[in-house]
């Protein structure tokens, strides 16, 4: 009599076991490690013999042949093991930006489009969520990272340039977040086409960057500001050098090798478990102005590193670019206020607005319209009159000014000598 197939977790555990055996076995014998394809013939050898043996014999004696039922509890135990298991499917979707996963509840996940699903769980339980983070961790990330009680956060980008936020412990389930980025939308002309941009934004924008303007791209979290930085990055002429500042490596630069030969790409990095070895964003500032770039772009600001990042835009390295997190225009520069007073730098607040005065030509603000992705606002800093920065909305979507009108005398005759205002179009438009 033929008995029951094994649950795709017992395979799985069977999976593990082998795979755990074989190493051990290398290792004694000093062999190196298994190769990915080397372990997924063992993990396939494995759950088709687990299979039979639960099988038994059929009724003619023969072993009984596998079946789609169980060829599908065969990929999907290897999946649990040496993949991401249900998390898997999502991840290889290219409409879904965002996914977000609580425990052994519903799954929710962000589109392109921005429209938010409801799906299914891709866990039985909590306990297999933190398993499934763990794995990622030792697997998928650039390093492996520990989580558990007494490292409850988790923070890594996977190898595919996502990014990935995990919790436990402090929060009533185990949490996972990953939102992935796609570096296929790397040029003006391409925004434009998905509506971020008007033409005549863009060849603004093309020209600012070509004349070394330094820019702040600022909006909320979404909303596109590192597609946008993205893009402006790829204005920049290829012989210059650039030195990229992140948190977390989002950019893509290296993904733009024939667009910016010359670059050096600079990441934050935790201490390590005994406390040692932190490399701050305010650290690779300071790094990244002895590097001799051309432009210093920082992914995205928020703490002490605005104020090394003020100080570079303001001694030279004009034509950097930044992001940050803000509601408006106009708000970017008390947020600049407020992140420079955590680095404890005790520099005066009416010093610290000069510093932005002079540093800072203009500010540019996207934000999600009725499920599209646009720049809503530009500002030209003026200048800083003691705890105020003077600015001019140069550009505001659906006003009744007309676009750019309100630049300065030099900033229209510097932007007309790159390219705007003139009357003839860019060539990529």
């Amino acid at each position: 009599m033929i008995s029951s197939p094994l649950h795709v977790n017992e395979v799985a555990r069977a999976i593990a076991s082998a795979l755990a055996d074989d190493r051990v076995r290398r290792h004694n014998e000093d062999l190196p490690s298994p190769t990915i394809d080397e372990e997924r013939q063992l993990a396939r050898a494995t759950a088709s013999f687990a299979l039979t043996q639960s099988r038994g014999i059929d009724s003619w004696g023969f072993d009984a042949l596998p079946g789609i039922e169980d060829r599908q509890i065969i990929e999907q135990a290897i999946a649990q093991v040496l993949g991401l298991g249900r998390l898997e499917p999502l991840l290889e979707d290219d409409d879904i930006s965002d996914i977000h996963v609580r425990g052994n509840r519903s799954v929710w996940v962000k589109l392109r489009s921005g429209e938010r699903r409801e799906l299914e769980p891709i866990v039985e339980t909590d306990d297999e969520l933190i398993e499934l983070i763990r794995r990622i961790a030792a697997r998928k990330g650039h390093r492996e990272q520990r989580f558990d009680p007494a490292h409850p956060e988790l923070n890594l980008q996977l190898q595919d340039g996502s990014r990935m936020f995990a919790a436990m412990e402090v929060s009533s389930h185990p949490t996972l977040v990953i939102r992935r980025h796609r570096f296929d939308y790397s040029s003006l002309k391409q925004l434009v086409d998905m509506g971020t941009l008007h033409h005549d934004t863009a060849r603004f924008l093309a020209a600012a960057v070509r004349a070394r303007l330094n820019i702040i791209i600022a909006g909320g979290t979404g909303s596109g500001k590192t597609t946008l930085l993205r893009a402006l990055m790829n204005e920049i002429p290829r012989h210059e050098r650039i030195v990229t500042i992140e948190d977390a490596y989002e950019l893509g630069i290296e993904h733009f090798e024939e667009a910016h030969p010359d670059h050096d790409a600079l990441q934050a990095r935790a201490a390590n478990i005994e406390g040692h070895g932190e490399v701050t964003m305010s650290d690779l500032t300071k790094m990244a102005l002895r590097m001799d770039p051309d432009r210093v772009v920082v992914g995205e600001v928020r703490g002490g590193e605005a104020f090394p990042m003020l100080l570079a835009m303001s001694q030279g390295n004009n034509g950097s670019m930044c992001t940050i997190h803000a509601d408006s225009a106009r708000s970017v520069f008390p947020k600049l206020l407020a992140y420079i007073s955590m680095a404890s730098t005790g520099v005066p607040s009416e010093t610290v607005n000069l510093l932005v005065g002079s540093a800072v030509h203009l500010v540019v603000h996207v934000q999600v319209l009725n499920g599209v992705r646009r720049v809503s606002s530009i500002h030209e800093v003026v200048s800083a009159e003691g705890n105020s920065i003077i600015s001019n909305e140069v550009f505001a979507i659906g006003s009744d000014v007309s676009p750019f009108a309100a630049l300065r005398g030099v900033t229209s005759e510097l932007l007309e000598h790159h390219g705007f205002g003139r009357q003839r179009e860019m060539s990529w438009i």
